[in-house]
């Protein structure tokens, strides 16, 4: 893949504000997209602030691994996508379908490869998912990791089903995407935040319950006496620092979807509550393949869901993008325009 967007990323995100101009030519398997918009995660600041490194990944990269364009030119060998396609960028770019393995998740868009913040880039045409005509290019940037994750942990490793429950935490992109992509399933969400703004616009997109955590620091035992013995489903982003509350959160025979470290990499966990609860334990790494791409943006079209978009910046304003979420007071994805 082959972008034009390249500056070193630092702490204080001085390396994502310049942009090369010059248009590439995509290789015969190859798509060349006109980027629109991007969308940031959590995980990109930590790729910036050297946090987080991927094999074989060093900076400065062209970061963000979630964006959405136009197809303005297609490779010689290209028959699945077409000039005018609106598209999304793949989080796994080898990941077309099937089980992950260690190949297909080896290059991450925006970790090891350069990224989705770029006026041009050029993706094998096999890994673009194409958009819902319903999306505008904003809405079609926030997918590729937070809703995507949220998609593939609920309803194709988790097999939620009408009638069960989902204790999401917080309201970030993953969390607001399982929120919603559970009520769309016909499930009951319980959703936590500091904020008492933050959770009645939650109740307002659908969550049964809402707590605030800094109210309830025993959280974990409140969601199982609230859901009469604990849900179904727990997404779990906070990590070790949260792990052991949400394992009091699930039920018996309960999933809880390991999915970020948000709340920090050390903390306390007690074997036996698993043991105890017959509970499972999964990590989402990978993100997703096309294929689960494809039926998750089948599943949003035929519903009319929308994204939630908490803020939109300007691609001059990027650098206060990655302040705005690093500060946590978004609810939803924050978008960066390319237009």
């Amino acid at each position: 893949m082959k972008c034009y967007e390249v500056q070193e990323a630092t702490s204080d995100y001085e390396g994502v504000v310049r942009t090369d101009r010059n248009r590439p030519t995509p290789d015969d398997d190859e798509a060349l997209v006109r980027i629109h918009a991007a969308s940031l995660n959590y995980r990109d600041l930590a790729i910036a602030n050297d946090q987080l490194a991927y094999p074989g990944a060093s900076l400065p990269v062209v970061p963000l691994s979630d964006g959405a364009g136009e197809v303005v030119a297609v490779g010689e060998d290209v028959d699945r996508l077409s000039e005018g396609d609106r598209v999304a960028t793949p989080f796994a770019p080898d990941w077309i379908e099937g089980e992950g393995t260690r190949a297909k998740m080896a290059r991450t868009t925006g970790g090891n490869v350069d990224g989705a913040l770029a006026e041009y880039a050029t993706f094998s045409a096999e890994s673009l998912a194409v958009l819902p005509e319903h999306f505008s290019y904003q809405q079609g940037a926030t997918l590729s990791c937070a809703g995507l994750t949220a998609w593939r942990a609920l309803v194709e490793d988790g097999d939620l089903t009408a009638g069960e429950s989902v204790l999401a935490l917080g309201t970030g992109g993953v969390s607001t995407f399982a929120l919603q992509f559970a009520t769309m399933q016909g499930a009951e969400v319980v959703v936590t935040s500091s904020s008492d703004d933050k959770l009645e616009r939650a109740r307002d997109l659908g969550a049964a319950q809402t707590l605030n955590y800094e109210e309830i620091p025993e959280w974990g035992a409140e969601v199982q006496q609230r859901t009469d013995g604990g849900v179904d489903h727990v997404i779990e982003v906070g990590g070790p620092g949260t792990l052991e509350q949400s394992l009091e959160a699930a039920a018996v025979n309960g999933h809880v979807h390991l999915i970020g470290v948000l709340a920090g990499q050390d903390g306390q966990v007690h074997p036996g509550l698993m043991l105890q609860k017959a509970l499972t334990v999964e990590g989402v790494m990978g993100v997703g393949s096309r294929a689960m791409f494809d039926r998750m943006n089948r599943a949003m079209a035929a519903t009319e869901m929308e994204p939630v978009i908490d803020r939109v910046f300007d691609f001059e304003d990027a650098r206060e993008a990655y302040r705005y979420v690093e500060a946590g007071d978004h609810q939803g994805k924050v978008v960066i325009s390319l237009e």
